[in-house]
């Protein structure tokens, strides 16, 4: 049975490093996603949902040029159909994919457009090379950005989101920090470098609390403040009810009272 943690060659590369989950797309020339490869991500970010070790996916692609495109054209020229079977967490297998209560960081390394900033913008903390770019070209080519469509005028100013969505205009990093869609940018040489740190600083974390935060945040987000919070208050949270009755609860207070950094064990 292929190990999906371990995969070294094929148009997705994973590795375990401790309790981090790196994923790279490598799918020359550009890494656009065709059917058979967003299925495949499906199923590693499953695998990674899934595995109590792993604490925090990192996902990249390969080279300097390309992030991700998105869909991949050719393919659908050759018979990939836009409707068809993305797999499990639908398209690049992360939007879609239930009860994944783990962080993700994307580490965007090129051009970043289309599905591909999609799958970017699936990620809970989004780094960035300074020589990446960013656009939703669909409204060119007569189709519609989706997903993007949904998130990105929640994610950035309305009006910055409804240009990108109905002229395809391209922004470049560092007006994708500006409006707020883009954590940090580093050079080129550095950023695997510092999404690395950022990831190891995450693994050393609480996974309990990291995952009762990823659950409130994705369930609250079309709730009242009030109603989010009495459903926290009457129990109706599992990830927070699980951490309120965890061993690390205890342990974050006693570590504090005697004055020691915690020892997480995620249950």
């Amino acid at each position: 049975m292929t190990d999906l943690t371990n995969l070294t060659d094929g148009p997705i590369r994973t590795a375990r490093k401790g309790h981090v989950f790196e994923v790279t797309l490598d799918r020359p020339k550009a890494n656009a996603i065709d059917l058979a490869t967003s299925r495949i991500m499906g199923d590693v970010f499953t695998a990674f949902r899934d595995d109590p070790e792993l604490r925090v996916a990192l996902l990249t692609a390969e080279g300097d040029k390309f992030f991700c495109p998105g869909w991949d054209l050719k393919a659908a020229a050759d018979g990939d159909a836009v409707d068809g079977d993305y797999g499990v967490g639908g398209f690049g297998g992360l939007q879609e994919l239930r009860g994944l209560n783990k962080p993700v960081i994307a580490a965007v390394n090129g051009i970043c457009c289309g599905g591909g900033l999609e799958l970017a913008l699936s990620a809970d903390i989004i780094l960035a090379a300074d020589h990446a770019s960013f656009a939703l070209p669909e409204i060119r080519s007569g189709t519609v950005a989706d997903a993007a469509s949904i998130k990105l005028p929640k994610r950035i100013p309305y009006h910055i989101a409804m240009e990108m969505l109905l002229t395809g205009r391209w922004i470049d990093v560092e007006e994708a920090a500006r409006w707020g869609m883009v954590n940090h940018i580093y050079p080129a040489a550095d950023l695997m470098a510092e999404a690395r740190k950022l990831a190891e600083l995450l693994a050393s974390g609480p996974p309990l609390v990291y995952a009762a935060i990823k659950e409130v945040v994705r369930e609250a987000e079309d709730m009242k403040f009030q109603d989010a919070l009495n459903k926290i208050t009457k129990s109706q949270f599992e990830t927070v009810e699980k951490l309120y009755r965890s061993e690390d609860q205890l342990e974050g207070a006693r570590a504090f009272a005697e004055k020691r950094d915690p020892v997480w064990k995620g249950k």
